[in-house]
């Protein structure tokens, strides 16, 4: 097992490049005085490009885990839109310094979320209707990060039309495309993280850790809150405060001799929380890590 552990913009409610409660060099700084080895893009822009991202990384010593795009993969036309997006993150991914190619930047792919979905997050509700096109331009997605060099990743996620263990399996099935396996969103969506980490192991490129508690996601359904609200509730906690233990994932990737980039995600709402106590949380998760090993 050889894994470093990043950290994210999602974790400061950072969703727009202009919008952050701390610049680019003060959130680099401060994940490498908390010991983070690397850092997720957010969204492009946000920490820079070309020379600015590269020599920002240099100075604290940071490396890119990769970062979040995405597309689509219903909607042939919306698709072919958003390669443009994607190749732009393409360039800034392609453009950072790698020291070890086992920890390129991966490119996170997801669907946008389904309104449907989006309101009564973690239920799975309705589906893909033309899951041999999806498939399709997935697959042909992943085919063109690999032209640049770079294993893209895919990343369901609460809210969108690949939720469950289920769904999962499917896009598994149907492409060779390699998974992000996110503990907090499959365990939200009724999965078990633990199983499908060993069951999916020779596909998982990287993991996103997270925490969360099915019974406030439970109340927050039943509130008629959606997954903003969600995320503003807490649903997604410090490591080690809701249902899952860190160190229960920690031992299951090194049971299947995981090799990549372990992210850290406590995805906070885009206001309302002091800048002071996202930086606290962060450092919190990341001594939750060292503690289980990582």
């Amino acid at each position: 097992m050889t894994i470093r552990v990043a950290n994210a913009p999602v974790n400061f409610g950072i969703y727009q490049p202009d919008s952050a409660p701390f610049t680019a060099p003060e959130l680099l700084a401060a994940l490498a005085d908390a010991g983070y080895a690397g850092v997720d893009s957010g969204p492009i822009g946000y920490l820079g490009t070309g020379d600015t991202l590269r020599a920002r990384l240099a100075e604290t010593g940071l490396h890119l885990a990769g970062g979040w795009v995405d597309l689509r993969f219903t909607d042939e036309d919306g698709w072919r839109e958003d390669l443009a997006g994607l190749d732009a993150a393409l360039d800034v991914f392609t453009a950072v310094e790698v020291d070890d190619p086992r920890f390129a930047p991966r490119p996170t792919l997801s669907l946008p979320a389904d309104p449907v979905r989006f309101a009564r997050p973690g239920l799975a509700l309705g589906g893909i209707e033309d899951r041999s096109g999806f498939a399709r331009r997935l697959q042909a997605t992943a085919d063109r990060c690999r032209d640049r060099g770079l294993e893209a990743v895919y990343h369901h996620h609460l809210g969108t039309l690949v939720e469950s263990e289920a769904e999962v399996d499917r896009l598994l099935d149907a492409t060779d495309v390699s998974l992000c396996l996110d503990t907090g969103h499959l365990y939200l969506a009724g999965g078990e993280p633990l199983s499908a980490l060993r069951r999916w192991a020779p596909r998982v490129k990287q993991v996103h850790i997270k925490d969360g508690s099915r019974a406030l996601t439970e109340r927050c359904r039943e509130a008629g809150l959606d997954f903003d609200r969600l995320v503003a509730e807490g649903g997604f906690s410090v490591l080690g405060e809701g249902d899952l233990d860190p160190a229960d994932t920690v031992a299951v990737l090194r049971e299947i001799d995981y090799t990549g980039w372990v992210v850290v995600e406590q995805d906070a709402p885009a206001n309302g929380r002091a800048p002071a106590s996202l930086l606290a949380d962060q450092c919190t998760n990341r001594a939750a890590l060292r503690k289980a090993g990582l």
